[in-house]
């Protein structure tokens, strides 16, 4: 099914070796392109006194500390700003289907894009790998937050023969973490896609209101919050 294609755009030759360049790089790169010239734009002449945009951003920054601060204490310094642009990436990627171009025929005349603009997120790459990033930084705060001694006798809680069991867990996380978002993104945009195919006006656009905006701020609010709640029981669990 061609909604299921990862397409190869181009291919860069980097001394001999063929690097393939994906749909899913370019459009991940359009989507940290927007957030880029977005933050640009929105921290640009700041004021003492916040008004407008400018209020809405302190808001939700100030909501973003309080967040971290409850869940990861003393290390919501640093993994505050990583859980924000977490979910602003996920939620701009899982909406970027949006802004696709189509295929028109006016006056004899065809305009074909190179490549349909369809959410990273279905890529089961990107979502493994973001996966991973999360199950890494569960490690490397139960780490900081206990040591290398205290994180390992974690694992023999709360019986030793719970060993097998506790070190499968970082497993079955990864892989539901991975899976759920992957999923979810590439359920809504097939269901979208036969819809579309089916019902070609009216019902695609009342539709898109859950499976590209309502169902892509959902997972990525998922995908955020599990992550947190891991990093935040490893920093609990080994402080206490």
């Amino acid at each position: 099914m061609e909604a299921l294609d990862i397409h190869v755009v181009f291919t860069l030759d980097l001394w001999g070796y063929k690097l393939p360049i994906t749909e899913t790089v370019i459009v991940s790169w359009m989507a940290m392109a927007i957030l880029i010239i977005g933050s640009l734009l929105l921290t640009r002449n700041l004021k003492r006194i916040p008004r407008g945009a400018q209020a809405i951003l302190e808001t939700a920054v100030e909501l973003l500390n309080n967040f971290a601060q409850a869940q990861f204490g003393s290390l919501a310094k640093r993994l505050g700003p990583y859980i924000g642009t977490l979910f602003l990436f996920l939620l701009t990627a899982n909406l970027m289907g949006v802004i696709s171009p189509i295929e028109i025929h006016a006056f004899g005349r065809a305009f074909t894009p190179p490549f349909p603009i369809r959410p990273p997120t279905r890529d089961i790459n990107v979502t493994a790998s973001l996966a991973a990033l999360s199950i890494v930084l569960v490690v490397i705060c139960g780490l900081k937050a206990r040591g290398l001694k205290g994180w390992l006798k974690n694992f023999l809680r709360p019986l030793p023969m719970m060993l097998p069991f506790n070190i499968m867990e970082y497993g079955t996380r990864l892989i539901s973490l991975a899976l759920r978002l992957f999923g979810n993104i590439l359920g809504g945009y097939v269901l979208m896609h036969l819809i579309e195919g089916l019902i070609p006006l009216g019902v695609p656009m009342i539709m898109a209101l859950y499976f590209d905006f309502f169902d892509g701020l959902v997972q990525a609010g998922i995908f955020v919050f599990l992550t947190s709640l891991y990093i935040s029981e490893a920093v609990k669990v080994h402080t206490e």
